[in-house]
């Protein structure tokens, strides 16, 4: 490598809720020699920040658009309700959106469910942030519904949360641009789908120079006796003395003769 030539990185992007260190892991063990920077970017950015080139690949939610990224699902979160601590549901093991019909529900602008609006009550504002959201349902004056990552990322000592059973849910994917599928996207799907450090990670091998091809052939026909070598003359003699001692016939006694 030159001195004018660029040490190759790989820029992963992630969402607010995402962990990606088990798979950076894997990655420096695998690939020392290529850095691994990671970029957090809200959820509603994360497609600008892929479409500009900004990062090679990102863990996103999804949905994305299909025309442009490739994407893999990796898993979907259970969805969950965000309560102050003292809050009546926190009575119930799990809940559903029929028991949110009579509270208050922030809808923040950068909410990942596809929804118009959460069930319940509208709230006096939409908060900026979901971070901002979770502020306000501390002060008492509502409730927020977000994926359970989400709920731990802004936790705090006065909150808790409890499943919702059939909220929208939201999904999380690995995705890149189509057309900027290179080897080390490749590396990053074969990680995050477990394959092992052996794994050819579907790349098709380069063919051998032809000179490489033909060693083995050649070795191959040394190694095969020719047809008309003639035998050793040990083995010729020796096959010689089976075949005589297969022809001989024992000889005839003839008929004593009476004495006159």
């Amino acid at each position: 490598m030159t001195g004018s030539e660029e040490t190759p990185s790989f820029r992963l992007a992630y969402v607010p809720g995402v962990t990606p260190a088990k798979w950076a892991r894997i990655w420096n063990e695998r690939r020392p020699g290529v850095p691994l920077t990671l970029l957090q970017v809200p959820a509603a950015e994360a497609s600008a920040v892929l479409r500009a080139g900004d990062a090679d690949a990102g863990l996103v939610r999804l949905p994305v658009d299909r025309t442009f990224f490739s994407a893999i699902p990796l898993y979907t979160e259970t969805t969950v309700v965000v309560v102050p601590r003292d809050h009546v549901i926190t009575a119930a093991e799990e809940v559903t959106v029929a028991d949110l019909a009579d509270e208050v529900l922030f809808h923040p602008l950068d909410d990942v469910f596809d929804w118009d609006a959460p069930p319940g009550e509208p709230a006096f504002e939409r908060p900026a942030t979901t971070e901002d959201a979770v502020e306000l349902v501390a002060a008492g004056v509502g409730l927020l519904v977000v994926p359970q990552s989400l709920a731990r990322l802004y936790h705090r000592r006065d909150l808790t949360y409890r499943p919702l059973t059939d909220g929208p849910e939201s999904a999380v994917a690995l995705s890149w641009p189509e057309e900027a599928t290179t080897d080390l996207v490749d590396d990053f799907i074969g990680i995050v789908r477990g394959r092992t450090v052996n794994s050819t990670r579907g790349r098709q091998a380069a063919p051998a120079p032809k000179a490489a091809q033909a060693a083995p052939e050649k070795a191959k026909r040394a190694q095969k006796p020719a047809a008309s070598a003639k035998a050793a003359p040990g083995a010729r003699t020796s096959r010689a003395r089976a075949a005589g001692a297969k022809s001989a016939k024992p000889a005839k006694r003839g008929k004593p003769r009476r004495r006159s």
